[in-house]
């Protein structure tokens, strides 16, 4: 049944949301530099087989097929007019798997970045940005997403752009970042800094944390760095299933079942609102984070030592020689 963030929010100690899209596309048979948004077109069988699938793993909240759905990064496949006729139709498949649960499901709008450089780096302009997300976030809205989910983003500018979008098509918004560049987003902004971007908006996000990276142990470290404050926000963890690598021409994940769901346990203990998983995050990782964290007693904030000792070793500390790069990964939540 369809429910919307704030109620489940309220009522529960800790949500799970879905995992990887990209990655789990890849085994249905997306080929690479297709875009994925296509498939709600083409193939909505396929998506929404992979919303029931994490469904029925446990998840609370699962995220619509648009993350690449914004003019900018349709317009490289000659589809920028297409913005909100894909993003209506992706909310549209998300919500009636929901609808079909037997218990409330979110369905959350996923909204990634332009991938495009604001002034002055760039051409990019706030005015211009905020028409780009306003049109895909109205195109969400129109196929009945409840909030719109900002995700793997780098930039302050962007983040704001995002979120007044969001405000102007009267959508709640929650707002996270990818901390893969030595602890920092790309653009070099720190965990902790993360919920001041929005002092001057209207509207506070519902949720903002960090989604993405370059694996659990160091997601888990972003997070612990955003809730030191403890400042009264809820906080989102949506780490990788373990470290990206490449065996031969293939990129795997390090983790396992059991790796993510001690993840789980871990995020919630270090004050996350919001669990769950990105790229690499199959059904059944994700059904190991719904037993680990059903079965969940609260128990101390985790330190750095106690993190590297349940999940493994900081990347960002370890040799980067043959980590996926960047550039080649893409959201996967």
């Amino acid at each position: 049944m369809r429910t919307s963030l704030q109620e489940l929010l309220d009522e529960l100690d800790v949500l799970l949301a879905d995992g990887a899209t990209g990655t789990n596309y890849f085994e249905m048979g997306l080929t690479s530099g297709e875009p994925p948004e296509f498939w709600n077109d083409l193939y909505p069988e396929r998506v929404q087989s992979l919303h029931q699938q994490f469904v029925d793993a446990g998840a609370d909240i699962i995220l619509t097929n648009t993350f690449g759905c914004n003019p900018s990064r349709l317009a490289l496949h000659n589809a920028q007019d297409r913005c909100f006729e894909l993003a209506k139709r992706a909310a549209e498949l998300a919500g009636e798997v929901a609808a079909n649960a037997p218990r409330r499901v979110v369905v959350a709008g996923s909204v990634g970045p332009t991938g495009e450089l604001f002034e002055p780096l760039g051409a990019l302009t706030h005015d211009a940005a905020v028409a780009m997300f306003e049109t895909e976030i109205q195109g969400l809205k129109a196929g009945g997403a409840d909030v719109a989910w900002i995700e793997t983003m780098s930039a302050a500018e962007e983040l704001r752009a995002a979120a007044q979008a969001a405000i102007n098509c009267d959508m709640p918004y929650v707002a996270t970042c990818s901390f893969d560049t030595a602890g920092r987003t790309m653009m070099g902004m720190l965990p902790e800094a993360l919920v001041g971007v929005f002092a001057s908006m209207s509207v506070q996000p519902s949720a903002v944390g960090a989604n993405c990276g370059v694996g659990a142990s160091d997601i888990l470290v972003s997070l612990l760095a955003m809730t030191a404050a403890d400042a009264p926000v809820n906080f989102v963890s949506k780490g990788n299933c373990g470290v990206p690598r490449f065996a031969g021409t293939e990129i795997v994940y390090s983790g396992t079942p059991a790796l993510m769901g001690e993840y789980a346990e871990l995020a919630a203990n270090a004050g996350a609102k919001i669990v769950g998983g990105c790229c690499g995050t199959s059904p059944e990782h994700l059904a190991s984070m719904r037993k680990h964290l059903d079965a969940h007693v609260a128990g101390e904030r985790p330190t750095i030592e106690t993190i590297v000792v349940a999940i493994g070793p900081l990347a960002n500390q370890a040799p980067a020689q043959d980590a996926v790069p960047r550039e080649r990964r893409r959201r996967s939540s």
